[in-house]
């Protein structure tokens, strides 16, 4: 659990095994996130980047019912790159959000993508951009091995 409290507006971090599901706190111990459109709660039902399904609601739910048994922490750092939105603008926008049913794709509108631009208006995700890079990295060694495989063969 953080040790900090969470005030209106700020990014949530919730860490769950293999990703990372966000959040932003509107306050009273309230977070507003995308969620699975089932009726179900926590971070497992929030998972749906391992759903086949191409929709996520909005959900405002306790942090404590969300975040179960995983840690959490306050993640603000992109502040340092981009202006955050007055924190009750980005509350108010939140909790209109409540109820909707938007389009969901892990690599380009996910849980991350969703509150970033809710604090910044820019949506920007992290954990895609980190992903893209290990598997660009490990695309390059693949191939280098099979370059260096297929010249020792030769000789």
């Amino acid at each position: 659990m953080s040790v900090d409290k969470p005030r209106p507006g700020d990014l949530i971090e919730i860490s769950c095994p293999l990703f990372s599901h966000w959040a932003i706190y509107v306050g009273d111990g309230y977070i507003v996130h995308l969620s699975n459109p089932s009726g179900l709660s926590g971070v497992s039902s929030a998972s749906i980047g391992s759903n086949k399904t191409s929709k996520a609601k909005v959900k405002m739910e306790l942090l404590s019912m969300v975040v179960g048994g995983y840690k959490y922490q306050i993640n603000n750092k992109d502040d340092a790159k981009y202006t955050p939105l007055p924190p009750n603008m980005i509350v108010r926008q939140a909790k209109e959000m409540v109820g909707q049913e938007l389009a969901y794709d892990l690599i380009s509108h996910n849980c991350e993508h969703f509150v970033k631009n809710l604090r910044y208006r820019i949506p920007h995700s992290d954990q895609v951009d980190d992903a893209v890079m290990i598997l660009g990295v490990g695309a390059l060694v693949v191939g280098a091995i099979r370059v260096i495989g297929s010249l020792l063969s030769k000789t």
